[in-house]
C-alpha cells in the first residue's frame, strides 16, 4: 500500500515529538519507540495500492496548495483494532476539501474495495498519532492529559508525501 500523508512545520513537529517523549518516559505506548528514520508526525489522508500516473497528476495539484494552516483541537482515542492516542485536528473546510481531493484522486484509479473506509470523506478523522498499541484500552482511565504538553496553538501542514508499506521507502509528492 502507498499512503498519502501531510507533514507538519518544524515547530509543530517538535511539539509532537515532545509528547511522544513524555509518553515513552511514563512507560506508555509512544511513537517515540518507533525508531525508523521514516517515522515523523504526520496526518494520513488516504492509502491506495499504487500511485499511478493519473493519481500522481491529481496529487501534484494538492501539493501545490500547501502550506495549509491547521488547528489542533485536543486529545482523541481510537479503538480499532489497535488502541491509538492522538491529537485531533480541526477538519475545517480547507482541510476537508484537501482530503476530499486526495480521496477522489486515489479512488479514481484504484481497484474497487481496495481503499480504507476510514479515509472516506465525512468519515475521516484528521489526527496526529502520539501512541499506538495492540493492547485494547491501553490509554483508557489514565491521566494522560497531565503528562502531555499542550498541542501547538497554530501549525501548518507543509509537505505531501507517500510511504510505501512494502518497501519502507518515502517519496515527497
Amino acid at each position: 500500500m502507498r499512503t498519502v500523508e501531510l507533514l507538519l512545520d518544524e515547530a509543530a513537529e517538535l511539539a509532537v515529538r515532545e509528547a511522544w517523549r513524555r509518553l515513552a518516559d511514563a512507560g506508555l505506548p509512544s511513537q517515540a519507540r518507533h525508531r525508523s528514520p521514516t517515522n515523523r508526525p504526520h496526518v494520513t489522508l488516504a492509502a491506495c495500492p499504487e500511485l499511478t500516473a493519473p493519481i500522481r497528476w491529481e496529487l501534484a495539484e494538492v501539493a501545490a496548495a500547501l502550506p495549509l494552516p491547521v488547528r489542533f483541537t485536543g486529545l482523541v482515542r481510537f479503538e480499532r483494532p489497535t488502541s491509538v492516542l492522538a491529537w485531533s485536528l480541526d477538519p475545517d473546510p480547507a482541510m476537508a476539501g484537501l482530503q476530499r481531493k486526495v480521496w477522489e484522486a486515489v479512488a479514481s484509479d484504484s481497484p474497487p474495495g481496495s481503499l480504507s473506509p476510514f479515509h472516506e470523506p465525512g468519515r475521516w478523522s484528521p489526527h496526529i498519532t502520539l501512541g499506538r498499541t495492540r493492547r485494547a484500552g491501553a490509554f483508557a482511565g489514565r491521566r494522560i492529559p497531565e503528562l502531555l504538553p499542550a498541542p501547538p496553538l497554530s501549525a501548518q501542514l507543509v509537505t505531501l508525501r507517500s510511504f510505501d508499506t512494502e518497501t519502507g521507502t518515502l517519496e515527497v509528492l
